[in-house]
């Protein structure tokens, strides 16, 4: 499926869009992409990066779809009346699913897809890089740039390999988990995110019953699941402000903060030793690995304040995430921006029992207006409803307007050993400010 084969990506400059292109790039298809950000006068980073690698950027009017054009990449959230899917059905153009489209690139290869509610990102990273110090020459397709890969040319959430060997991201928040049928796979863990929790369940027992080979898998989520898994069986370690583990005898330590990196890092040394990787090669890579572009990412610091960006956005990640700076902070001062009405809703009161367990008394939290991104949306549930209950749980937290409101209110109140936590998905705009707040 190659010989300069049209694809266009709809939505380009989105995370996962994104890597489908760059891995299309490095294939030797011809690639062409759209995005309505862009058309809006928007920016990204991304998308520069891509033109680099040889991607060609159209307005999303449909231009970009042509009787010559092979498939219509797309993901669950283009609309019907996108006139790129009119002209896809116009010209008879396949319309593929991104999540299918790299199934079908990976078919025939040794595939290792890692899914869970969190920690997937992360995972995928350290397995990447891990069996890439080993030698594998994978191929890594990453819902997360990977900052020991990222430079001018690249995005660092692909790396085109050589071999059979393939590790994918695999996603539960659309089902597109479950276009895989690996040959081994990681499941983090389990939590209501996009999905209530039986359903989260349902999928995640239907994706392993789709393995062929090994399953590692969090604490606990052996259980339902009808099939041998391994869970790994390590006490934490944590010393001299880094955590770590022991692994049949080894220590490892891990330059990631946070008891869950360290947990990531089980989960991938456990299958790193499965597929028979020197367990001292891991430790080396491990103390190596720099970690993912917004999960955790340190841009700066001014005046003796750190600034952190973070990709968080459902009860885990937000939780982990503040526990984690907070184990180096004298205070901590979070921002979160929610990422969709119907989010902030389906997660409301799990999202709220989240903040008010892990703030200290001493901390602080500012919450953004809702991202909107278009479309129909119930706003019911909006970002004044959720610091009103957040309110009533004790939590020290206000609601700002925009972020010129946030900015003033941050450095206003910030002091020499405190952390900025900047948390949040979809707006492009999250790092952009968090990278303003730390040079500006």
């Amino acid at each position: 499926m190659n010989d300069r084969l049209h694809v266009h990506i709809a939505g380009v400059s989105g995370v996962g869009m994104s890597a489908l292109a760059e891995l299309l790039l490095a294939q030797g298809f011809f690639v062409t992409g759209s995005d309505r950000t862009l058309d809006q006068g928007g920016t990204s980073e991304a998308v520069e990066v891509l033109k680099r690698a040889g991607l060609v950027v159209v307005p999303q009017d449909g231009s970009g779809i042509t009787p010559g054009t092979h498939v219509l990449a797309v993901s669950t959230a283009i609309e019907a009346d996108n006139p790129e899917l009119l002209a896809a059905q116009r010209f008879g153009v396949e319309v593929v699913h991104r999540a299918a489209m790299l199934a079908r690139l990976a078919m025939g290869k040794r595939v290792i897809a890692i899914t869970g509610t969190a920690g997937k990102t992360t995972v995928t990273a350290l397995v990447g890089y891990l069996l890439e110090q080993a030698g594998y020459d994978p191929t890594v397709v990453n819902g997360g740039i990977i900052l020991n890969w990222r430079g001018d040319a690249r995005l660092g959430n692909v790396r085109a390999g050589a071999s059979d060997w393939w590790v994918v991201e695999a996603d539960e928040s659309d089902r597109s988990l479950l276009q895989f049928h690996p040959e081994h796979a990681i499941i983090t863990n389990v939590s209501k995110d996009h999905f209530e929790l039986d359903e989260v369940e349902r999928l995640f027992r239907q994706f392993a019953a789709q393995v062929s080979g090994s399953i590692v898998a969090g604490r606990g989520m052996g259980s339902g699941v009808e099939r041998d898994v391994i869970e790994p069986d390590s006490a934490l370690l944590r010393a001299e402000g880094h955590w770590g583990f022991n692994l049949d005898g080894v220590q490892f330590e891990v330059a990631m903060p946070g008891r869950h990196n360290a947990e990531n890092a089980l989960l991938a040394a456990t299958l790193c030793r499965e597929l028979g990787v020197d367990a001292s090669l891991v430790r080396s890579a491990l103390a190596n690995f720099r970690g993912v572009h917004r999960r955790l990412e340190v841009v700066g610091a001014r005046a003796g304040v750190r600034i952190v960006d973070d990709y968080a956005h459902n009860p885990a990640k937000i939780a982990a995430s503040w526990r984690a700076v907070a184990e180096d902070a004298s205070r901590v001062f979070g921002y979160w921006r929610p990422h969709g009405f119907a989010p902030l809703a389906l997660m409301h009161d799990e999202l709220v029992d989240a903040l008010a367990s892990v703030m200290r008394a001493e901390d602080r939290l500012f919450i953004l207006p809702v991202y909107y991104a278009g479309g129909t949306a119930n706003r019911s549930v909006d970002s004044a409803h959720f610091v009103s209950a957040l309110q009533e749980r004790g939590v020290k937290v206000s609601l700002v307007s925009d972020y010129d409101e946030l900015r003033a209110r941050l450095l206003s109140d910030v002091s020499e050993g405190d952390v900025i936590l900047g948390m949040g998905a979809r707006d492009p705009e999250l790092p952009r400010f968090a990278h303003r707040l730390a040079t500006a």
